[in-house]
């Protein structure tokens, strides 16, 4: 069962990276520090289905991370509905942000949005509210259970460096660093998740 967690923690990242870089590059023109990573696989881009179903299927393995994490971890009803949290807001999530791309250019303000980017608006929004605090709230839980490993101080610093990047970003959702502010935010989560995943494989070797 370790194993399996840290196979499909892994294989989450692994395939939202490098799903994110390979989008930008076919995108001539495109830059990843002014735009968003959802304008790479937007409606109307080159092989945009077949990135939006490889996101999904990244979501797909990050829900399941989330859902079976706490199988491995210390019990705990709060520590619990943080990772079902994490796996409803990030996995589930990035499977609906996939499944309903943003419209070309993913203008925010458009005055005639459609469902898709209006579901996918609302999903990211949802995420990037709830996930950091999911982080700071495993990390708190975690340092309650006095737990040995370094995943309470990561926790806590990986939520506190993505809720941060979170405000700048909303903080401003059309200036000039939205693509960094952006990968910042997924970075600190997906840096979480791999470190999450490879206490996993390691606790299995002793």
């Amino acid at each position: 069962m370790r194993f399996i967690l840290f196979l499909i923690g892994t294989l989450g990242v692994l395939l939202f990276v490098g799903t994110s870089i390979w989008a930008g590059v076919q995108i001539e023109g495109y830059d990843p520090v002014s735009q968003f990573i959802s304008e790479s696989y937007a409606n109307g881009i080159p092989n945009a289905p077949a990135l939006q179903k490889v996101f999904m299927i990244s979501g797909i393995f990050l829900a399941g991370f989330g859902f079976m994490a706490p199988i491995g971890l210390p019990s705990s009803k709060r520590l619990k509905m943080y990772f079902v949290l994490f796996a409803l807001f990030y996995g589930v999530g990035t499977i609906v942000t996939g499944y309903f791309p943003c419209d070309l250019g993913c203008v925010l303000d458009t005055e005639n949005p459609s469902i898709s980017q209006l579901i996918h608006n609302t999903m990211g929004l949802l995420t990037y509210v709830v996930v950091p605090f999911c982080l700071l709230g495993i990390g708190v839980e975690l340092k309650k259970k006095d737990d040995a490993s370094k995943l309470p101080v990561v926790s806590l610093i990986c939520g506190s460096v993505s809720l941060a990047f979170v405000v700048f970003l909303f903080g401003n959702p059309e200036g000039p660093f939205i693509g960094l502010f952006q990968r910042i935010v997924e970075g600190s989560i997906l840096s979480w998740t791999l470190f999450c995943a490879s206490l996993f494989i390691r606790s299995s070797k002793t």
